[in-house]
This record gives structure tokens, sequence and C-alpha cells, in this order.
């Protein structure tokens, strides 16, 4: 994340980010380098926790409210800022991308590396690299000198008053405990056996979809003809194998009891998030015409 955005970035994206980051590190000790593409069935998993995190719209949202709190501030300081263009609907992925498997299509095409941004992402990932180009005394009025200042702490007030940000720690501490719980649950542990057993029929040795992703053989430009053709082995091993289907039943279970257990610290930190996006929708409304 480039130093605008990283100072610009509100608590409830915070907790967007923490969830992407702990899915990818929760099967291991480190994050794989090429983010594993989803099948169809991964891109429509939902699980019990979604409902306390941030999905992506919803952090564009927020992001989108402060910004014009920010502009109104610089205008104010007699600065132009230039606001964050959208990102289109059809191009935001699913929370859960990388929790599973692999996409047949998309395995065909770019093995495990990455798929391109699409053209409403990489606009905004572009002006957001764009504000760590600003000259030195507009960056100084967005964020102050601490990088939390400026503007943007104008802005949040506005935005929030001082309502705290989300327990975003809450929900990123429970899906890992439920991913990891329920990996070595035999239900799991049984198709990712005969996930293994296929994939060494033909040929490949690795002991789980995630080790398949991170071997370092693919840390290549492109991707190679053997890095394809071992996506695609993966992807059809996962289907012979029923193993989205089994973990996301054996995981839904878990993520229920989770809940439970931890009910007064969840609703707390959706009723937070709640405020958030009830006070972005506001701004957007009043000043987004």
């Amino acid at each position: 994340m480039s130093p605008s955005r990283a100072r610009a970035t509100t608590a409830l994206a915070l907790l967007l980010l923490a969830t992407t980051a702990c899915t990818a590190a929760e099967h291991g000790s480190t994050p794989a380098p090429h983010p594993l593409p989803m099948s169809r069935q991964a891109k429509q998993l939902q699980l019990p926790l979604d409902a306390y995190a941030s999905t992506v719209a919803e952090t564009h949202l927020v992001e989108d409210a402060q910004d014009l709190l920010m502009r109104r501030c610089m205008n104010d300081r007699g600065m132009e800022w230039k606001l964050l263009p959208p990102v289109a609907a059809q191009d935001i992925e699913s929370q859960n991308v990388g929790r599973y498997g692999a996409d047949e299509s998309e395995a065909a095409r770019y093995g495990y590396h990455p798929r391109p941004d699409p053209p409403s992402v990489a606009r905004r990932n572009r002006a957001w690299d764009e504000r760590d180009a600003l000259p030195a005394e507009v960056q100084q009025a967005a964020y102050g000198r601490s990088g939390k200042g400026g503007c943007l702490k104008t802005a949040q007030h506005q935005l929030v008053g001082d309502t705290p940000p989300p327990d975003y720690h809450a929900f990123n501490q429970l899906t890992g405990t439920a991913l990891e719980t329920s990996r070595r649950t035999p239900e799991v542990r049984n198709a990712l056996r005969t996930w293994h057993a296929c994939m060494a029929k033909a040929g490949f040795n690795y002991p789980d979809p995630f080790a398949a992703a991170d071997s370092e053989r693919w840390e290549t430009t492109e991707p190679t003809v053997t890095e394809r053709a071992t996506a695609r082995t993966d992807v059809a091993c996962q289907k012979s194998a029923k193993l989205v289907a089994v973990w996301t039943a054996t995981e839904t279970r878990i993520q229920h009891r989770l809940i439970q257990q931890n009910s007064d610290r969840l609703h707390e930190a959706k009723a937070r998030k709640d405020r958030w996006l009830a006070a972005a929708r506001r701004v957007l409304e009043r000043y987004g015409g």
C-alpha cells in the first residue's frame, strides 16, 4: 500500500485489509505470493462470520465519503483535491477470494498468478499512487506532519465524530481460528488426502492447494505451461474430492459455534461498523451529487 493510502485508510478499511491478510496467512506461516484464483463455487462462498466483516464495496463507500469531506477541507485551504475514481460493481471480487480453491477458467489462463486488475480497480490504485507525488505542502495539508492529521483528521471527525472504529481484530482472530480448526477436522483432512492422491496420480506432489500455489517454481513474470497445467489439475482434483463443499460445510458449523461464544464482542463490532456505514451514506447523499 502506498504511503498516502496508508495514511488515508479508515478503520473500516483496515477491517477489510486485515480480513484478506489473515485468510492468506492462516494456512501456514507465510502468505502465498500468488493468491489462489477462485472457483465459481468459491466466488459465491458465504460464511457466517462475513456478517461481521466489511466488504470491498463497503470499504470503498467509507473511503468515498471521507474523500468528499477531505475535498471540502482542502478547498477551504485553497487547494484542489482530486476524488478517487469509483470501482465498477462487477470488478469487485468476493471477500472470500483465496480461501479454499482454484478457478478452472483462470487456472487455464493464469495458473497461480493473480489475474490483472480490472480497469476500474487499476484506475483507483493509480489514483492512490498519484497522491504520493503531490507537493509536500499539499500532503501536509491533507495528512498533517504525523500522517494522521490535517484534513484527514478533520474529515474523519466530521464523518463519525468520536465513534470508535470497529473491532476488526475480533473478526480477524475468529476467522483464522475457524479456518485452522476446520482444516484439522477428519472430514477436511480426508478431502485433502483425496485431493493429494489425485494430484500425485497426475505427477504432482503437494500436500494441499496452498502449497501448490506457493511453489517457488511459479516465481516468474508470466505463468508457465507447467504452472497452468498444475493449476488445471489442482482444480480437477478439488472437484473430484469435493474439497470446497466439504470445507465450507465444516467451517460454517465451526463459525456458528464461535459466533455464539463471542456474541457480545461481535455484535458490538458490527454495531460500530454499521454506524460508520450509515454516516458515510449520509455524507454521500448530502455532498456526492
